[in-house]
């Protein structure tokens, strides 16, 4: 399975008609300059990656006509609901980092400059379709991806050795594996699973075979119940009911504490998530590995996050905006900068497969994970991140409804939870759904 299908492309060869079927105020691109101004552009960035300043540093050492101040913003939904305001009230940055999941969300709302002309003809050239087709919505560039985001399994190798389980490849191994560890330690489990990880529940759902949104026609098509994520939800939930995973909150200090103290085995991230178990588990240096997602049969994975520069509405600079997100994204130059931050160290994937092996020797893990090498590992699952998966232009709405519903019942309860939010949010929006 490869991250390119005609399957994908044809789905969002139609995104068109779903996206603007309201007035979404995107533009036709920046407005030619008649000449290059004397004194630099200013322009502000905001972001939440590690590496962020390091970035905009270089730039401006190599820029001396652009100049970029960066402001660091909480991720996730707070973050967004910060730039969505800002954008309101004409006060946003230049530039922000936007989840791949967000992107269509902030670009049905014309939140987002459409770049295609400074920036399409690179992103067509520098990366795989798969990746593309995260950021080329209705036929328009409306950002430049950075990174491929392959989920993965990071897992303390001691506690695996003293359970006397193998790494397992399938998720009834590592069913078997659970059993195996928490008979072994009755304060230990191999994981933790927490019915607020909306996000979590996607990207699994996704390698599970599921496609949450869809077009129909000139409408949007919404199959969050489906039988796919039935399945994996099923899944975890049955981990919990039998006591084989924690039942913890996803960003809740409870799992943090969980991972520090050895309670629990192995976590599900992308490649992004080493810098931050670095940074957080340093005690553990040497005792973590890295290895592909367990699977139901057939390598696959689905896609955990992954970021990309997109130029604000009402950018007055959108030329230079997009020449900074555009170096950030593709210059061995910006992601030499990015993995270069010793406080907050970067780990993402590059999506560009000509910049892994650069970001690959740039990332020094000092021994944290024995000997694994995290780039490789991650750049091998890229061909197996299943295709056809699409976002829809309500996520956070998705989101919300999902966790809610979750956290009071099941992951079943927020499945339904999500399909009905969803539904209620396109019809909210002014969209079409489809019949």
């Amino acid at each position: 399975m490869k991250l390119t299908s005609r399957t994908s492309r044809a789905a969002l060869a139609t995104l068109s008609l779903a996206f603007f079927a309201t007035a979404c105020g995107g533009s036709e691109g920046a407005a030619p300059q008649a000449e290059a101004p004397k004194e630099p552009v200013n322009l502000t960035y905001w972001g939440w990656t590690g590496g962020a300043q390091q970035v905009v540093d270089a730039f401006n050492a190599s820029h001396p006509n652009i100049k970029v101040t960066f402001s660091a913003i909480t991720g996730g939904p707070d973050g967004y609901a910060k730039i969505s305001n800002a954008i309101k009230a004409g006060n946003a940055p230049d530039v922000a980092g936007i989840e791949y999941p967000t992107l269509p969300e902030f670009v049905s709302q014309g939140f987002l400059e459409d770049i295609t002309a400074p920036a399409g003809a690179t992103v067509k050239a520098k990366f795989p379709q798969g990746v593309q087709d995260r950021v080329i919505l209705g036929g328009k560039t409306w950002a430049v991806p950075y990174d491929a985001t392959p989920n993965l399994l990071y897992y303390r190798k001691d506690l695996f050795k003293n359970a006397g389980v193998e790494v397992p490849k399938t998720w009834d191994e590592y069913k078997a594996a659970a059993e195996k560890i928490k008979a072994s330690d009755k304060n230990v489990r191999i994981g933790s699973w927490g019915n607020d990880d909306a996000p979590m529940l996607a990207a699994l759902s996704w390698q599970a075979g599921a496609k949450w949104y869809g077009t129909e026609g000139d409408g949007w098509k919404v199959d969050i119940n489906d039988a796919p994520s039935q399945k994996v939800a099923s899944y975890w939930q049955g981990l919990v009911k039998d006591d084989l995973v924690t039942n913890l909150k996803f960003n809740g200090p409870e799992i943090a504490k969980a991972k520090a103290d050895g309670a629990i085995a192995s976590f599900i991230g992308a490649s992004w998530s080493a810098g931050g178990t670095m940074t957080a588990l340093a005690k553990d240096s040497g005792k973590w590995g890295v290895a592909p997602l367990p699977h139901w049969g057939t390598p696959a994975t689905g896609m955990f996050g992954g970021t990309s520069y997109a130029v604000t509405k009402g950018s007055k600079h959108v030329k230079e905006a997009a020449e900074f997100a555009t170096w950030a994204a593709t210059s061995p130059e910006g992601v030499k900068a990015r993995l270069s931050s010793l406080k907050a160290p970067s780990s993402s994937l590059p999506a560009s497969p000509e910049l892994r092996p650069i970001a690959a020797a740039a990332f020094d893990d000092k021994g944290f994970f024995g000997g694994d090498k995290v780039y490789e590992i991650a750049g091998a699952q890229v061909d197996t991140i299943v295709p056809g998966w699409v976002w829809g232009p309500v996520q956070t709405a998705t989101n919300t409804a999902i966790q809610d519903a979750g956290l009071k019942g099941t992951l079943t309860d927020g499945l339904a939870a999500g399909q009905t939010a969803a539904e209620a949010a396109i019809k909210g929006r002014g969209l079409n759904l489809a019949k």
